[in-house]
């Protein structure tokens, strides 16, 4: 093969290739009679393994260490875990298209597009007017588009307490703590009240195995007001303890 076609099977440029020759990354192939370099397989399969390397993010100096470890396997074995990346790609590729296909048959609203399972949730939760189960969509909506950890599942165990009727008595409650401060008595009632009204199904899929106010929790947390905010860390310090005794 010439630099043209070498370039044009794995999919990169042949300045690309060029750049790699000069700076060590791909070794310089035997040249023919006339001049041209000659590509082998073998040149095609660590082209193609430099451009993969690259995509998901190392530097060409990361790439370079990676390819002295490959060094002295046989073609065979790097071939086939080229193949197997490959389908693993054909993979994640089916899964994003079967999730875009759900998105766009789905109704589009101002929050979306929404995954189908958040979609279903909150189509089956009763109208209200609570600021507080605003917040509560808000945040579902936020995790949803940022892959926060949340699935089908999740909201599949979520359905039957958003259904509940005696969960918009509780938000009424927690709206009623909106000018409070974090020392008001209501609170800890309010929490275990909260606290019970999830089931057991429901931390049992939670993604990590419990709920914790870390990383984007904690920003979600913050978005309360006081009262509200310490009635939801108590919620979470109490959900946290049932998953702990179900896992003892």
């Amino acid at each position: 093969m010439r630099i043209g076609e070498i370039a044009a099977l794995v999919g990169v440029t042949s300045r690309a290739v060029r750049h790699y020759h000069h700076i060590g990354l791909l070794p310089e192939p035997a040249r023919r009679a006339n001049g041209y370099r000659a590509y082998t397989v073998r040149d095609a399969v660590l082209l193609a393994r430099i451009r993969r390397l690259t995509e998901i993010g190392l530097s060409l100096d990361e790439v370079r260490d990676v390819l002295a470890d490959d060094a002295g396997r046989e073609l065979v074995e790097v071939l086939g875990e080229l193949d197997a990346d490959l389908a693993r790609q054909e993979r994640e590729i089916r899964e994003r298209r079967r999730v875009l296909a759900a998105l766009l048959e789905a109704p589009l609203t101002s929050e979306g597009p929404l995954s189908p399972g958040l979609t279903a949730l909150l189509e089956g939760a009763p109208a209200t007017g609570s600021p507080a189960a605003a917040k509560d969509r808000e945040h579902l909506v936020l995790l949803d588009a940022a892959g926060g950890g949340a699935g089908a599942e999740v909201y599949a165990a979520l359905r039957p307490l958003a259904e509940d009727p005696g969960v918009l008595e509780l938000y009424g409650r927690l709206d009623e703590l909106a000018g409070a401060g974090a020392d008001d008595p209501r609170i800890a009632p309010l929490a275990a009240d909260l606290a019970d009204a999830v089931p057991d199904d429901v931390l049992a899929v939670i993604p990590q195995g419990e709920p914790a106010a870390t990383g984007v929790g904690r920003a979600l947390l913050d978005d309360y007001p006081p009262a509200q905010r310490e009635v939801v860390r108590q919620v979470m310090e109490t959900l946290a303890e049932r998953v702990r005794g179900r896992t003892s």
